[in-house]
């Protein structure tokens, strides 16, 4: 009996083993397969960018251009004045990262670490405005910028920022949440005032969640057409995504230059994400550790 089960067991084992094995190859292969089909419109773009005018619609698809025709990124970047529109986006991109950390952080660390009435109240105020569409607000702010003068100039495009945004204000509160509370009371002890706390001892344990507030952020603003679309004119103000626009015309498209133009708009957010994966990747984890 004992001979069997000794038999027996390593037996189980390597049936186990083998199970977990299939499960992981099966999982891969799923994700695999995801990422070949999510990568597939990259591909096309980058393809077409270095192709010429009537080689884009042929069928079937030539996937690898045949000549490849670099003369597309330097005529998409000199038609328009692109340093211009990326200078732009850049000084709008920064502040408006700027001030959704600081805004969304302090009203975060109020609603996570400080005892005030109705506090719970109030997140789920600030929490009930992402079921607002954004195209509610968009004339009552468009009449507001415009009676203070701010229209065809940035401030309509940073100063929103300043003021949070519910969802990262959530991202900071679970964040901040998750933190012990004794760090506040040993600081009390200590002689740290409430934003002595905040600034020395919370934000530098909070580069996670500063991470993927700040991805976030970069990544909405410097994509964002609708507001530069609205509150811009001057063409001297505009930004990449309206110098894209530009490219289609009432009855022609320059497919080649538009892609062309689109890769290199693309760099910024993926050097951003591979330089701070690892913060991204945390904070979604993180934030979500308490309720």
């Amino acid at each position: 009996m004992s001979a069997q089960t000794t038999v027996q067991r390593p037996s189980l084992r390597e049936s186990v083993k083998a199970q977990s094995l299939f499960t992981k190859a099966l999982l891969y292969l799923v994700l695999s397969v995801g990422s070949f089909i999510i990568l597939i419109p990259f591909v096309w773009m980058v393809s077409t960018s270095l192709k010429y005018s009537n080689q884009v619609f042929t069928w079937p698809i030539q996937w690898i251009p045949n000549p490849f025709r670099f003369e597309n990124y330097r005529e998409a970047l000199t038609m328009r004045p692109f340093g211009l529109y990326y200078w732009n986006t850049f000084v709008v991109t920064s502040v408006s990262v700027i001030g959704q950390v600081i805004s969304s952080s302090l009203v975060g660390y109020s609603l996570a670490r400080l005892q005030w009435r109705g506090r719970n109240l109030i997140f789920v105020l600030v929490m009930s405005t992402l079921m607002l569409p954004e195209i509610v607000k968009l004339i009552p702010t468009f009449v507001i910028f415009s009676k203070v003068g701010w229209v065809n100039t940035f401030w309509p495009l940073i100063v929103p920022n300043f003021f949070g945004h519910a969802f990262n204000i959530f991202l900071f509160r679970q964040f901040f949440r998750s933190l012990p509370k004794e760090l506040d009371e040993a600081s009390k002890v200590d002689g740290c005032s409430l934003f002595g706390i905040y600034w020395r001892i919370i934000i530098p344990m909070s580069k996670p969640v500063i991470g993927i507030v700040a991805i976030n952020t970069f990544r909405h603003t410097w994509n964002d057409f609708l507001q530069p679309l609205i509150y811009l004119n001057d063409t001297k103000l505009w930004t990449i995504t309206l110098g894209l626009r530009a490219f289609q015309q009432e009855f022609h498209v320059e497919w080649s230059l538009l892609m062309a133009a689109s890769v290199t708009t693309m760099i910024p957010i993926v050097i951003l994400f591979v330089i701070a994966q690892r913060y991204f990747i945390q904070g979604i984890v993180f934030t979500g550790v308490k309720g």
